[in-house]
């Protein structure tokens, strides 16, 4: 038993074990630390208070906003490169690195000249020095990884993951008993990611001596070519994931900031969950893709649309009707006043995860430019509306741009791409929203009764679960779950 356990966890065989072993090390490697990270920020937004945490997420965000200068769809390509043209995987690499290191560079001083000029919090400019590092750190582990996953070892990046959020709790913890302040945070939560990259490159040392040897001049003009219009998608997505941070920060205070920035938190940790099927998914698209087979791209991503979704709308449902004792039991009284703001940002959990299927298609059939439009028409519309509603409304109106921002990116990518691979899963999707549907009221009903949130998730789950067994929900036998007997 051990010896076939080990041998489906640790070596690539066929494309369903290893779609299945890669979504395995995904799953476990991020719940495992962003559980392990959960400590540390639920401590800090409670040791810092709202004005304290604010500060933090707001430095946070700008390095998540400014790694996407330091990128560019560099990562994701390199992914796609590898996997199509493994016999140029040298030249690739290298040339891949030099460039990244030319907007790593640019993305620091943006950073450090740039930002300081929009930014009307006095008190993250500070800190800026501090995000210029994190997001070298950052888009350097990214490009790492981009590496394991075009050889299918997503168990090295489960394991890279789970050691730098371990660093990073760690350096967190010291740093808000000795000094519990913002500052010292983001500094401690910066050299943890440090530390995690130092242990990636020796993870990968063996390779990085060829990276640069095999430079070739000739191929920077086509990477930058393709990645050109990734770029942009990523310079509007990042708009679109962190603009409403930014601009809360130019008309509401710091203790706004912190709110929005915690109830966020485990949005954003939700938000991650399509990535592990999707980072799974995409190597096998890729070679989908190259081959043309759009037969079996149509199949795969109705099954990972529809999978992503079962989980999409009973986590938006039932997070509706928990939302006031869940953001108590994370963060403490204080922070109930951005409970409904929690509750509207669920509703984007369903267009995300199921866009994110769909966009990772659209990457692996080299048709990015239909983000070009659609990403466009997100981020302005999000920056458009977070103008007109964050002064009247705050942070409820920041999530309600952002809903609708969302529908449109994904609701354009769906259709443009349809043209492409005619993928079709609503109608399938009836079991699943009847299942959501009474596992809801389940979950109202007993908290009405007064049940505790946690027993109250895991019934939900429990209820949610067996309703699909219930009503056969084809999914489960796709997992191996449930399997048609007698010939049924």
């Amino acid at each position: 038993m051990i010896p076939k356990i080990k041998s489906f966890l640790f070596e690539n065989k066929t494309e369903k074990q290893m779609f299945f072993k890669n979504t395995f090390w995904l799953a476990s490697g991020t719940v495992a630390s962003r559980t392990i990270r959960a400590f540390m920020i639920i401590y800090a937004a409670r040791i810092l208070g709202t004005e304290g945490y604010g500060i933090f997420s707001y430095a946070l965000s700008l390095a998540a906003f400014f790694t996407i200068f330091s990128d560019i769809g560099l990562s994701g390509l390199l992914t796609r490169e590898l996997v199509q043209k493994p016999e140029d995987a040298r030249r690739y690499l290298a040339t891949t690195l030099r460039i990244k290191f030319a907007f790593i560079i640019f993305g620091i001083a943006f950073t450090l000249f740039v930002a300081p000029w929009f930014i009307k919090v006095d008190m993250v400019r500070p800190l800026l020095p501090i995000v210029a590092l994190l997001l070298a750190f950052d888009s350097m582990r990214v490009f790492i990884f981009a590496i394991t996953r075009s050889q299918n070892r997503m168990e090295v990046e489960s394991g890279l993951s789970v050691l730098t959020d371990i660093f990073i709790t760690i350096f967190g913890f010291v740093a808000l008993f000795l000094l519990p302040n913002a500052q010292w945070l983001a500094t401690a939560y910066t050299a943890g990611s440090g530390a995690g990259l130092l242990t990636a490159f020796f993870v990968i040392r063996r390779s990085i001596g060829s990276f640069f040897k095999g430079f070739d001049r000739s191929l920077v003009k086509p990477i930058l070519s393709s990645a050109w219009p990734f770029a942009v998608m990523g310079l509007l997505g990042g708009f679109m994931i962190n603009i409403d941070t930014i601009i809360i920060g130019w008309f509401r205070s710091a203790s706004e900031l912190g709110l929005y920035g915690a109830v966020q938190r485990p949005i954003q940790l939700l938000y991650m969950l399509p990535g592990f099927v999707n980072t799974s998914l995409f190597p096998f698209l890729s070679k989908f893709a190259h081959e043309k087979r759009n037969d079996r791209t149509k199949i795969v991503l109705e099954h990972a649309v529809r999978g992503v979704t079962a989980v999409a709308l009973p986590l938006t449902i039932g997070g509706i009707i928990v939302g006031t004792p869940f953001i108590r039991l994370l963060f403490g009284a204080e922070y109930l006043a951005g409970t409904f703001t929690f509750q509207l940002l669920l509703l984007t959990l369903v267009p995300i995860f199921a866009g994110n299927m769909i966009g990772n298609a659209v990457f692996a059939y080299d048709q990015q430019r239909i983000f070009l439009i659609s990403v466009g028409l997100g981020a302005s519309s999000n920056v458009i509306l977070d103008l007109l509603l964050i002064p009247p409304y705050g942070i409820a109106g920041s999530a309600v741009a952002t809903i609708i921002a969302q529908v449109l990116t994904n609701g354009y990518v769906y259709w443009k791409f349809k043209k492409t691979v005619s993928v079709s899963v609503i109608s399938s999707l009836g079991k699943i929203v009847l299942a959501s549907l009474c596992m809801g009221i389940t979950v109202f009903g007993v908290m009405q009764a007064g049940w505790a949130v946690i027993p109250t998730i895991i019934l939900g789950a429990a209820v949610y679960a067996a309703l699909l067994f219930i009503l056969k929900e084809p999914l489960l036998k796709t997992v191996g779950i449930y399997r048609k007997r007698n010939g049924e």
